[in-house]
């Protein structure tokens, strides 16, 4: 890239940024909430009660579970922390691991990450970031880690598992990054379209999809749905058309995968996963030249007509929805099922009940995590049956852990 043409993107990036704070809350940590008004506590809904479990950190990113109950906390900046325990006033202890080479911007940094369902033995985990390669971004990818015995250390064995997802190698903005595994044992990876017009569309190019990987090789998944592709990169895609996919979540019994997908000034997205679907963002279609044109509709129906449909959407004003996660056990009583939906910008979780037929019922707003918090980020159920949430605030962020009261 040129001086020059970097100039430009730069000036570019810079007028961009007011949009960027108001839709997906991204640098701005005191970036306004809409308005709330949750719906009153539905008959049989528990009250939650809200407990710190650590405190100190910064943008956690995922909380991954460790057998023996420890907690593993990727932060944006580099950071990997060690929580003792899921329980509050678990002591925090930094795990020594490379992180010099990630590339921290807005969006960007050490994102998502997937504890190996091996880990007894393996001891490995996953993690997202973005690669420094001569002092300039190059990349999103995916590195998988192999942590000490001692839990003192973590070491890369596998450098990248998944090369070339796109980056903003000037903003930063949406670089997804969501981890999970699929009823297969398969990995699914939620990626965003970099703020390029021209990526969500096409099926060449990893970013703005949700890709389907072997957890173990990084090849393409069988059974993907353009799997015998020419093209290397389109043998991973499951899902097109995403603009900046944040969260998955696996639905209990029936296997569903459910996402949360940032919007621009209108329009977060929860979606329900099919198989090969094109999910219809495409900002001035596929002239790279052209500007990065948020106007267009999130789904855009009219130029593609069989683009899937949001099972829910926020209008206006967006939430800048992250992560979803399901509720599951008979503690959580008439919560039982129920998809949990972060808000960064909305700075509170969304509670949703999907119907039997794929649809989005009551959305409701608990009020002891309407605004208590800040920017809320991670959802994971632990192996206790309680919600595990990490703030995203930019200072003295946090783990909490949910149960009904």
């Amino acid at each position: 890239m040129s001086v020059l043409t970097r100039s430009l993107r730069r000036l570019s990036a810079a007028l961009l940024t007011a949009v960027f704070v108001v839709a997906c809350g991204g640098s701005n940590e005191n970036a306004p909430s809409p308005a709330s008004n949750p719906e009153p506590r539905a008959e049989g809904d528990p009250r939650l009660r809200v407990e710190v479990v650590a405190s100190g950190l910064e943008h956690g990113w995922e909380v991954g579970f460790l057998p023996d109950g420890k907690i593993l906390v990727p932060q944006r900046p580099g950071r990997l922390d060690l929580l003792s325990s899921g329980q509050p006033g678990a002591t925090v202890t930094r795990v020594d691991a490379d992180f010099d080479d990630v590339w921290v911007e807005h969006e960007t940094g050490l994102m998502g990450m997937l504890v190996h369902p091996d880990f007894a033995e393996s001891r490995r985990f996953t993690t997202c970031q973005s690669k420094l390669e001569g002092g300039r971004p190059v990349d999103v990818r995916l590195v998988t880690w192999e942590l000490s015995q001692d839990y003192r250390s973590a070491r890369r064995v596998v450098d990248p598992l998944l090369a070339g997802l796109p980056v903003d190698d000037v903003t930063g903005r949406h670089a997804g990054c969501r981890l999970r595994l699929d009823s297969d044992g398969a990995l699914l990876v939620g990626t965003g379209d970099s703020a390029r017009n021209n990526l969500a569309q096409d099926r060449r190019s990893l970013g703005g999809k949700v890709l389907r990987l072997d957890l173990n090789t990084g090849k393409p998944w069988p059974g993907n749905p353009w799997f015998d592709s020419e093209n290397e990169n389109e043998r991973y895609v499951l899902t097109y058309g995403h603009r900046n996919v944040q969260g998955i979540a696996i639905q209990p019994d029936s296997n569903e995968v459910f996402l949360a997908e940032h919007g621009p000034t209108v329009d977060d997205e929860v979606n329900l996963l099919v198989r090969g679907g094109n999910y219809g963002w495409a900002p001035r279609g596929d002239d790279s030249a052209a500007a990065y044109d948020e106007s267009v509709p999130m789904t855009d129906t009219v130029r593609f007509p069989d683009a899937v449909r949001a099972l829910w959407s926020s209008g206006s004003p967006t939430e800048a929805i992250c992560a979803v996660e399901f509720l599951s056990g008979k503690q959580w009583r008439g919560l039982d099922g129920a998809l949990v939906v972060t808000a960064l910008k909305g700075r509170k979780i969304l509670v949703m009940r999907p119907t039997r037929d794929g649809e989005i019922g009551k959305v409701s707003v608990p009020r002891e995590l309407d605004g208590t918090h800040g920017r809320l980020r991670a959802a994971q159920l632990g192996p206790d049956g309680a919600l595990y949430l990490t703030t995203s605030n930019g200072r003295d962020d946090k783990v909490l852990r949910i149960t009904p009261a």
